[in-house]
């Protein structure tokens, strides 16, 4: 059974931020000189909270990233291997303070023998894969098929992959050297017009673990570990009005996660209101605090009293489901692919999900999984999806849009219907 401890974890978190196993955190300790080549926020200093997730066998690296403080866990997975040493799952910012807390398990387990970049899109993924690569010279390396940058498709090795050792993860999961430990399914390259989508999922058998990189989510009620070391993001986005002076305290950092989560998964959610910027600028003004830090008091979002109610059927009491982008953008462009992938993802045993973001571990088995594509399959009869939890249509307003502006200019190819 997964050992999952969440009392006390944002206490031991505050703790971790000063010292690691009786030894001192320096801020330079969490440095990324390379954040221009993927310039989100925090930008060049990058915590990271290590966290065991089944004892001697799994552990998970959490690490943050947004933009205008919408900030949302992203996340390494390890695997320690029957015969010693670590397989990792899609790789975070390899700062001096996450390369020692691998090393930790590498002096305990083994050394680091596989990562894996499970997917080709997702460059606050692929952008981390060849300096962490570089730390742990002995590991092969192996990248989800038709890999592809923009705005040029420049080779492996020029995106800072070792070529002598990085290979493409095969078809058959049975021809790589832990076939013996590992199932994997390639969810195949969906077609987007300028880019390409694909990803990889993973399971680890001995632990009835599945690892996904973005297709599943689910959203916690309280703000994640790593977003409360530093609160300031949640505090921002617990205002109301630009004038507002917001307590640091577990309501406002709840109340702010939340409307975060909100932004993160709809981009405008409906119970949301963008300000005209005459006004915008107007409050700004009258805002206690006008720094950089705080975008010189800009506050152009004006939620409706209701705003709750949205979170609440967006969360649905910690179920699992795909991201309304990739339901309106991506995952409805190739319905059949997505779905026989989901099929054989969700005939496998496992009763735990790592995704690469927002909550984790999950709970949850095979048919909750395959569920949670159920909003690919419509009714013959009505039009409507077949979800029995659909997300509110309204805070799809704004996705709905912008896929209609991008058909319309033939950026990206119309949805399909499944068949």
């Amino acid at each position: 059974m997964i050992d999952v401890v969440r009392e006390g974890e944002v206490a031991q978190t505050k703790k971790n931020a000063h010292q690691t196993q009786g030894q001192e955190i320096y801020s330079g300790d969490f440095s990324w000189s390379f954040w221009f080549a993927l310039p989100l926020y925090p930008f060049g200093k990058r915590r990271t909270i290590r966290k065991e997730v089944l004892k001697d066998t799994i552990w998970t690296f959490d690490q943050l990233q947004g933009i205008f403080y919408v900030v949302v866990p992203i996340r390494m997975t390890v695997v320690k291997l029957n015969e010693g040493g670590l397989l990792v799952y899609a790789p975070v910012a390899p700062t001096t303070e996450c390369i020692r807390l691998v090393n930790e398990l590498v002096a305990e387990h083994g050394d680091v023998k596989y990562i894996i970049l499970p997917t080709i899109s997702g460059l606050e993924h692929k952008v981390f894969v060849g300096p962490f690569a570089r730390r742990f010279p002995n590991a092969e390396v192996f990248v989800a098929p038709n890999q592809w940058s923009f705005p040029l498709n420049l080779p492996l090795s020029w995106l800072g992959l070792p070529s002598k050792r990085t290979q493409i993860l095969p078809e058959d999961s049975s021809q790589t050297p832990f076939a013996d430990q590992f199932d994997y399914a390639i969810l195949d390259t969906i077609d987007l017009g300028p880019g390409q989508f694909a990803e990889v999922a993973f399971l680890h058998r001995r632990s009835h673990t599945l690892l996904v990189t973005d297709s599943v989510v689910s959203v916690p009620e309280e703000p994640p570990a790593i977003v409360q070391l530093d609160p300031y993001p949640l505090l921002f986005h617990a205002k109301d009005k630009a004038s507002d002076i917001v307590e640091d305290n577990p309501a406002n950092r709840r109340k702010g996660w939340q409307r975060i989560s909100l932004f993160a998964l709809y981009f405008q959610p409906s119970m949301v209101e963008i300000i005209a910027w005459g006004e915008v600028f107007r409050n700004a003004f009258q805002a206690p605090e006008r720094s950089n830090k705080a975008y010189f008091g800009l506050f152009p979002f004006k939620w409706n009293s209701n705003w709750k109610s949205s979170f609440d059927a967006l969360r649905g009491n910690g179920r699992l489901f795909v991201a309304p982008i990739l339901q309106t953008l991506i995952l409805n462009r190739a319905p059949k692919e997505t779905i026989d992938w989901a099929n054989k993802v969700a005939s496998w045993d496992f009763g735990w999900i790592i995704p690469c973001h927002f909550d984790s571990p999950i709970q949850a088995q095979p048919h909750q999984f395959r569920q949670a594509f159920s909003f690919l399959e419509q009714s013959s009869s009505t039009g409507l999806s077949s979800s029995s939890y659909p997300l509110p249509e309204e805070d799809f307003k704004l996705l709905r849009e912008l896929d209609k502006g991008l058909n319309k200019f033939g950026i990206v190819p119309p949805a399909k219907e499944f068949k």
